[in-house]
C-alpha cells in the first residue's frame, strides 16, 4: 500500500490550472491573431487578415495609456505567440515550475493593468481575447481569480517538485523485485 494517494488536492489544482490557464492562454492567443475583425465586416477578406487583427490590438495596448506606441505595436505583435507557447507548454506539463512561474508572472501583469484602467474609469476595451470587449468589475474579478489560480498552481508546483512521486516511491516493507527478500550477511 503507498503511503500516500497519488491525487491529493495540491495535484488536482496543478491540474486544473495547468488545463484552465493553458487552455486560456491558447484560445487568448489564437483569438488575438485569428477573430474576425468586426471594424472591417463589409470587406471579407479583411476580416481574417492577421496584421489587421494585431494593429487593432495594438490598439486596445495603447488605449491603456502605459506604454509608447512602438512599445504597444512590440507587446501586441508578441503577445498572442507567447500567450499560444506558454498555454501549451502549461498543457503538456514540461517544465511545470517554469511556465507555472511565467503564467502567474502574466497574470499578475494582467490584473494590474486591468485594475488601475478601472479604478481611473477608463472607458475602453480589455482586449483580453481579440475582440471588443468593454473593461468592466466583472472583467478584475476574473482576471483575480486567474491570478488566484494562477499563484497557487505555482506554490503547488513548487511544493509537489520537492516530494517524490507516490506512484514512484517504494516502501520498504513491500519492495518487490528478484532480491527483495534477500538478506546482507557479513
Amino acid at each position: 500500500m503507498l503511503q500516500s494517494s497519488p491525487f491529493n488536492y495540491r495535484r488536482i489544482i496543478l491540474w486544473i490550472g495547468r488545463l484552465v490557464l493553458g487552455a486560456i492562454f491558447v484560445y487568448a492567443g489564437f483569438a488575438k491573431l485569428l477573430m474576425p475583425n468586426t471594424h472591417l465586416w463589409p470587406m471579407f477578406f479583411l476580416k481574417f487578415s492577421v496584421s489587421t487583427n494585431l494593429t487593432m490590438f495594438q490598439q486596445q495596448v495603447e488605449s491603456y495609456k502605459m506604454l509608447s506606441p512602438a512599445a504597444a505595436g512590440l507587446l501586441a505583435h508578441t503577445l498572442p505567440f507567447v500567450e499560444i507557447v506558454v498555454g501549451l507548454m502549461l498543457v503538456v506539463g514540461w517544465g511545470l515550475r517554469i511556465w507555472a512561474s511565467v503564467v502567474t508572472l502574466i497574470m499578475v501583469g494582467f490584473l494590474s493593468v486591468v485594475t488601475r484602467a478601472y479604478l481611473l474609469h477608463m472607458d475602453i476595451n480589455c482586449g483580453c481575447f481579440g475582440t471588443p470587449e468593454k473593461l468592466t468589475g466583472m472583467t478584475v474579478v476574473r482576471d483575480a481569480s486567474f491570478s488566484a489560480l494562477a499563484v497557487l498552481m505555482t506554490c503547488f508546483a513548487f511544493i509537489e517538485a520537492r516530494k517524490p512521486h507516490p506512484w514512484n516511491a517504494a516502501t520498504p516493507e513491500h519492495s518487490t523485485g528478484p532480491h527483495a527478500n534477500q538478506t546482507v550477511s557479513s
